[in-house]
């Protein structure tokens, strides 16, 4: 069996998935309140040492360990993904339907056909009924939401709208420049940020989203700002460039194994033949 040849198959694999988020992250460098996305490479002889005597199956008990290929379980392979969530930079926009977070693990509340997400993207506006939403048209929640229903609503003449550190919205009175207290954003933070599943949108998915109470005092809200993303460009292409040397090795090392490694073995038998 010619274990180099898979293992270095592996390796081609493990880096090309590597490849894909590393694009990933590089499409979205100026999505706003987007996360960066990062693998976890390991080998599967080291995790299966750490694991096999948890499994039910006797094949996989220390005794069976030793007949294990050993040259082929050093493949490198993707054991876990996560995502980073440090804020990123934010940029001043001046518009007033636009928030930023300035803390790390917090999030809006929004409403998708789907069912309740979180978002880091603060980049809002108000639809024709008035309502508050984000620009894919999902309607931002009310801190009051999951006891009344609560939504973020706006007359027609009420364009003055401030919003204070922590969510409290604050609309003029009509035909006046007097404000006073409306609606107040829904906050969330999550206990458990690995829990979050990134879907389309700039969304997340959180199991226990019922669970989840809004916060009155966040001290993070920032009207006028939007969150960039944290992707740093510079390290993914030099990621992208290192990817791409390893997979030009595996793939050396592919074709080495099959045609240079067989045709000397051949030579070597047709001469004692």
């Amino acid at each position: 069996m010619q274990s180099g040849y898979y293992s270095s198959a592996a390796g081609m694999v493990t880096q090309f998935n590597r490849l894909d988020t590393i694009a990933n992250n590089l499409a979205n460098v100026n999505t706003v309140g987007f996360k960066e996305d990062n693998l976890i490479v390991g080998d599967f002889q080291r995790l299966y040492k750490e694991a096999r005597d948890e499994l039910p199956n006797v094949n996989h008990s220390e005794d069976g360990a030793q007949f294990l290929n050993r040259a082929m379980t050093k493949a490198p392979q993707v054991v876990d993904s996560y995502t980073d969530f440090t804020v990123g930079s934010t940029q001043k926009t001046d518009n007033d339907m636009d928030f930023a977070l300035s803390r790390e693990g917090l999030f809006f509340m929004v409403k998708t056909p789907q069912g309740v997400r979180l978002t880091r993207d603060g980049s809002f506006t108000k639809d024709d009924e008035g309502r508050l939403v984000t620009k894919s048209g999902y309607e931002v929640l009310a801190n009051d939401y999951f006891e009344a229903g609560g939504n973020i609503r706006f007359n027609g003449d009420e364009n003055i709208i401030k919003v204070d550190k922590n969510g409290q919205i604050y609309k003029n009175i009509p035909n006046s420049i007097n404000l006073v207290q409306g609606s107040h954003l829904f906050i969330a933070q999550p206990d458990n940020a690995a829990l979050l599943k990134k879907e389309g949108d700039n969304l997340y998915k959180y199991e226990g989203m019922t669970d989840l109470k809004s916060l009155d005092k966040t001290d993070a809200v920032m009207q006028g700002f939007v969150e960039k993303s944290n992707v740093n460009a510079v390290k993914m292409m030099t990621q992208m460039i290192e990817t791409n040397r390893l997979v030009g090795m595996y793939q050396k090392a592919m074709d080495t194994q099959m045609n240079d490694m067989n045709r000397d073995a051949i030579e070597k038998l047709a001469s004692k033949a």
